[in-house]
């Protein structure tokens, strides 16, 4: 079984912790992890760019001339496709992006990116993260001292408004827990912060 150290915000280690392999010691499936961030990233596409066609267009209820005796082609209206200004052919409308994946599959692509995460070295495992009050400067302290400049996810078993709060303001750093965990955020994260009582809570629903 891997075994990581815990630390608490200080960066000072007060532990050991061994992870669960079926979990965190998962064999990278990269074409699964792959279609899981598509999957994600589709459904966050609004979809909403769409065309007018010639019944939607403005005008065009007169018939331009007499349907004969001019010389010119028949035309019943000023908004056909063919005209300028008139309606569009086959253009696009309004519509969802997204697509779904078994529910194994997602599972495993969540234990993909959480195992490469580990077997990285990418991974602080927390004793808790807590505050009395929303402080940007207690998070900033804390990443500070694992020096830690760039994109950070923080992982906790429950929603933690403090710690919410807390880096919300910081750019690259974001808070989730584990019902909102995705492979999306953990991949892009190049530090995952997840607490002890978080691993206890995902290695209980993921087992």
């Amino acid at each position: 079984m891997p075994t990581v150290a815990i630390y608490d915000i200080a960066n000072k280690k007060v532990g050991d912790l061994e992870l669960n392999e079926n979990i965190f010691g998962v064999e990278m499936n990269a074409g699964l992890v792959h279609q899981a961030v598509v999957m994600q990233l589709a459904s966050q596409r609004l979809g909403n760019h769409a065309t007018k066609t010639r019944s939607m267009v403005r005008g065009g209820g007169r018939k331009p001339w007499k349907q004969k005796g001019t010389g010119r082609a028949r035309s019943g209206s000023t908004r056909s496709p063919i005209w300028v200004g008139g309606g569009t052919v086959f253009g696009p409308s309004p519509r969802s992006y997204a697509f779904s994946m078994p529910r194994k599959q997602r599972r495993l692509a969540i234990m993909c990116a959480l195992s490469d995460k580990v077997a990285n070295g990418e991974i602080v495992v927390l004793d808790s993260i807590n505050f009395d009050a929303p402080k940007t400067k207690e998070v900033v302290k804390m990443l500070e001292s694992f020096s830690v400049d760039n994109k950070a996810l923080i992982v906790t078993a429950d929603y933690a408004e403090n710690v919410d709060k807390s880096s919300r303001n910081i750019p690259g750093v974001k808070t989730i827990n584990t019902i909102g965990l995705n492979v999306f955020d953990i991949l892009n994260a190049d530090k995952l912060f997840i607490t002890k009582d978080a691993i206890a809570r995902i290695e209980e629903v993921y087992a």
